[in-house]
C-alpha cells in the first residue's frame, strides 16, 4: 500500500483568532462547532458521514471484529436486574431479560415470586431508542410516575401509570422532568423541570395536583444566577413521607450547596415560602432528611470524609447540630438511607464499600455483612425494617441481596448468569507515588498466574473529577480481554471522591494537572513493575474521563500505543459556551477569567496538538443528541489530529458519531453491542492481543 492510500482525511481549515487577555489563540476548525446556536450544519453532516464511513471501513475490515462481537454477545445479552424500591406492600424494579434493547419495569406484591410487567418501552419502539430514565411509585404503589426519553437526549417526559389496570392518567409534563416526591394520599407531587427546554440553567421546582392543568402548577422555587459567571446545578427538593417538611437544596459549585428546611404544610396553606437555614454559604456539600420529627444532616462541612448530625426541627441551623456519627478518617461516607429503626450508611474505605447500621438515637454502629470487597448500593424504606443491597466487584456480576434487618445474614434475592468462569480472574489493589509524592491507588484485574515480563497488553481506565468514585464493579466486556491475557487497570485519580472532599479538591481548577500526573504515574508504575510496556499500553475514559484521555495523549504521546476517548471535553477554552457546561466552571474554571485561562491553555488537549507529531492511535466516539458534552469537542479534535498529525491508517485517528444517542443514558443494547465490539476490536488490533491486525 503506498503512503497516499494510508493517509487520513484532511479537513477544511478556516482559521479564527481569539484574543484571550492579550494572548492570541488560533482555531482552525471553529466551523465544526456548528451554527450560532451550536446546531449541526449541512457541511458538518457531510463531514460526519465521511468520518463515520472511514471508521466503518477500518473497523469492519478487522479480521477479528465479527468473532469478537459474537463472543461479546452472550456477555451483554444476559439477564439484568436493578435495585427494587418499596411502595406500601409492593416492590418495583427494573429488569432486562436477555436480549431486549431496554429494561422493563416490574411490580411484585410484597415477596410474592410472581412479578407483573407493568411497563415495556420495547413494545412501542422497535429500534429500542425509547427508554425509561426514572420512576417513582406513590406511597401505596397504586400509581407510578415515570420519565421517558428518546434517543438518549435525557429530555424526560413525565407520565403516570395506574399499576392495577395499566392505564395512564391524562397528566403529562415535559421539559426534562425529575425529582418527583408524592404527597400523602397520592393526589399530587412536587417535581423539577426546565422552565425553558432550550435553557439548561432554568430549572424550577413546582407542585402538581392530579388532574390539574400543568400550566397552573404552583412554583415553589426557581433557579437564579448572580453575575455572568455564577453557575450551579440549580434547585432540587425532597419531601418528607408525611408531607409536612421539605428540604430545599441549591448547588453553588460542584463541591458545595445551600440547604434549607421548609414547613411545606404551611406553604400549601399560605403560599409563603419561608426558608430556615440548615447550612448556607459554606464551601461544603450537605443533604438532610426528616425522620421521627427530627432533622438529620449529612455533611462534609469541617470534615472532608463527612459526618452525620441531628437537630430539632424547630432549630435546624448549625448552632443546634448534635454529632450522631463523627467523621471516620480514612472512611468516606458515600450514601445514607433510613429504615424503620436504623440509618444505613455506606462508607468507602480504600475505594471499596463498607456498609454499617447506625442507631438514630444513640449513634451506635454495627456492620452489615457484604459478600466481599466490592461496591454496594442499597434501597430501603422508613416504614420497613428490611432492605436490599446491590453488590458487585470486578469478578462478581451484580447480585441483589435481601436483609431482614441490618444484623441479619443476607439472602440472595436475584443473581444473573454470566458466560465465563470468573474464578480464573485475579483482583488486586496497588499504591504508587504521583509526581508530587502523593500516594494514589489502582485496581488491577488479570488472569491468575500472569507473568510480569513486560509483554502483557494493558488498558488503564480513569475519570478523576466531580467527586465521582471509581470503585470495584463488574464489566462484562472486560472479561474476554482478561481471558486472553490482557490487564485491566482502574485508577483512583485525584478529582474523584474515593478519598473524600480533599481528594476531589486536589483535582479541580488550577490543580487539574495533578490528575493527569496521577495517570502518568500509574502508567509508569505498570511499566516499571513489569506488567506491560508503552507499545502495548492503552488508556480509556468517558466525558470528564475523555478529557483525561485527550490530555494523556497530548502530554505524553510516548507513553501509550492507543486510546479510547468517549463523549469528551477537549476544547477547554470554549467548553463553557455549549449546552450545560457552565455548571462545570467551578470544577475547571473558565478562560473568561485571566487566571483560569493560564492553566486551561496549558492542558487543553485541542490546543496542545503539535504539528507533525505521531500520536497514539485513538478512537473518539460521541453522539449527536448528547445534551451534556457537545459533539464539537470530538469533531474538532479528530479534524486537528488527522490534518496536522503524522498518524496514518496503521495507527489511525478514528471518529464515530452515533446519530441516535446521547451521553450514554438510555442507549439500546443493540447499540451497546456494536460500540463495545468497535472499541475492543480497535484495542486488540493496536495492542496486538490477537489476529485482528491481520
Amino acid at each position: 500500500m503506498n503512503s497516499d492510500c494510508k493517509r487520513l482525511p484532511l479537513s477544511r481549515i478556516a482559521r479564527v483568532e481569539d484574543n484571550y487577555h492579550g494572548t492570541i489563540i488560533q482555531d482552525d476548525f471553529r466551523w465544526l462547532e456548528g451554527d450560532d446556536h451550536g446546531n449541526s450544519t449541512p457541511e458538518i453532516d457531510s463531514w460526519t458521514d465521511e468520518q463515520n464511513a472511514l471508521t466503518r471501513s477500518v473497523l469492519d475490515a478487522l479480521p477479528g471484529r465479527a468473532a469478537l462481537k459474537a463472543r461479546l454477545r452472550p456477555f451483554l445479552e444476559r439477564d439484568s436486574c436493578w435495585l427494587p424500591c418499596f411502595a406500601g406492600q409492593r416492590l418495583f424494579f427494573s429488569m432486562r431479560p436477555g436480549n431486549l434493547n431496554q429494561p422493563q419495569i416490574f411490580m411484585r406484591e410484597a415477596f410474592d415470586d410472581r412479578e407483573k410487567q407493568i411497563l415495556d418501552p420495547n413494545s412501542s419502539d422497535k429500534d429500542g431508542l425509547t427508554s425509561i430514565g426514572w420512576y417513582e411509585p406513590s406511597s401505596d404503589g397504586r400509581l407510578l410516575a415515570y420519565g421517558s426519553s428518546t434517543g438518549g437526549d435525557e429530555n424526560h417526559e413525565l407520565k403516570i401509570l395506574r399499576t392495577d389496570d395499566l392505564t395512564h392518567l391524562s397528566d403529562h409534563i415535559c421539559n426534562k422532568v425529575g425529582g418527583v416526591f408524592w404527597l400523602p394520599g397520592s393526589h399530587g407531587f412536587i417535581y423539577s423541570k426546565l422552565a425553558d427546554p432550550y435553557n439548561p440553567y432554568s430549572r424550577e421546582v413546582r407542585l402538581h395536583m392530579l388532574g390539574d392543568d400543568v400550566a397552573t402548577d404552583r412554583l415553589i422555587f426557581a433557579q437564579y444566577r448572580e453575575g455572568p459567571l455564577a453557575t450551579t446545578w440549580g434547585p432540587s427538593a425532597w419531601l418528607s413521607e408525611d408531607g409536612r417538611w421539605m428540604i430545599l437544596s441549591y448547588y453553588t459549585s460542584t463541591r458545595s450547596n445551600d440547604l434549607w428546611l421548609i414547613n411545606f404544610a404551611d406553604w400549601l396553606r399560605t403560599g409563603n415560602l419561608v426558608r430556615h437555614d440548615i447550612i448556607v454559604g459554606c464551601d461544603s456539600r450537605s443533604c438532610a432528611r426528616v425522620l421521627h420529627n427530627r432533622l438529620y444532616i449529612l455533611t462534609n462541612e469541617g470534615a472532608p470524609d463527612s459526618q452525620i448530625f441531628s437537630a430539632p426541627l424547630s432549630s435546624p441551623g448549625q448552632a443546634s447540630w448534635q454529632t450522631l456519627v463523627p467523621e471516620d478518617k480514612g472512611s468516606v461516607v458515600e450514601n445514607w438511607g433510613f429504615t424503620s429503626d436504623a440509618i444505613l450508611v455506606e462508607y468507602k474505605k480504600n475505594a471499596a464499600s463498607v456498609l454499617v447500621s447506625v442507631d438514630p438515637g444513640s449513634g451506635a454502629r454495627s456492620p452489615v455483612i457484604l459478600p466481599g470487597i466490592g461496591s454496594a448500593h442499597f434501597s430501603c424504606s422508613p416504614f420497613r425494617q428490611d432492605f436490599f443491597v446491590d453488590y458487585t466487584s470486578f469478578d462478581c456480576p451484580n447480585i441483589l441481596l435481601h436483609y431482614e434487618k441490618p444484623a441479619s445474614a443476607f439472602n440472595v434475592w436475584w443473581k444473573g448468569p454470566v458466560a465465563a468462569d470468573l474464578s480464573a480472574m485475579q483482583v488486586s489493589q496497588h499504591w504508587f507515588e504521583s509526581k508530587d509524592g502523593t500516594r494514589v491507588s489502582m485496581f488491577l484485574v488479570h488472569c491468575k498466574g500472569l507473568i510480569k515480563n513486560g509483554a502483557n497488553p494493558a488498558l488503564i481506565y480513569g475519570y478523576g473529577g466531580f467527586a465521582i468514585s471509581m470503585t470495584p464493579a463488574f464489566s462484562a466486556p472486560v472479561v474476554p480481554w482478561i481471558e486472553d491475557g490482557g490487564i485491566y487497570a482502574v485508577v483512583n485519580l485525584r478529582g474523584g471522591g474515593e478519598y473524600g472532599d480533599n481528594w476531589h479538591k486536589m483535582g479541580t481548577l488550577g490543580n487539574k494537572e495533578r490528575v493527569f500526573e496521577d495517570l502518568e504515574a500509574a502508567a509508569e508504575w505498570l511499566i516499571d513493575s513489569g506488567y506491560t510496556n508503552p507499545n502495548i499500553l492503552a488508556v480509556s475514559g468517558r466525558s470528564n474521563g475523555g478529557l483525561l484521555v485527550g490530555a494523556a495523549i497530548t502530554r505524553r504521546p510516548d507513553l501509550y500505543r492507543a486510546a479510547i476517548c468517549g463523549v469528551p471535553l477537549l476544547d477547554m477554552l470554549r467548553y463553557q459556551n455549549f449546552l450545560m457546561a457552565r455548571f462545570w466552571v467551578p470544577e475547571y474554571g473558565t478562560a473568561e477569567n485571566p487566571a483560569d485561562f493560564v492553566w486551561l491553555r496549558r492542558y487543553s488537549p485541542y490546543h496542545n496538538i503539535v504539528a507533525g507529531c505521531r500520536y497514539p492511535a485513538i478512537f473518539i466516539h460521541t453522539a449527536e443528541k448528547d445534551t451534556r458534552v457537545h459533539p464539537m469537542h470530538a469533531r474538532k479534535m479528530a479534524a486537528a489530529l488527522q490534518t496536522v498529525g503524522k498518524n496514518d491508517l496503521d495507527q489511525p485517528v478514528l471518529l464515530w458519531v452515533e446519530r441516535e444517542a446521547g451521553h450514554g443514558m438510555g442507549k439500546p443494547l443493540s447499540q451497546i453491542l456494536e460500540e463495545q465490539a468497535d472499541q475492543w476490536a480497535f484495542l486488540r488490533w493496536q495492542l496486538g492481543l490477537d489476529d485482528t491486525n491481520g
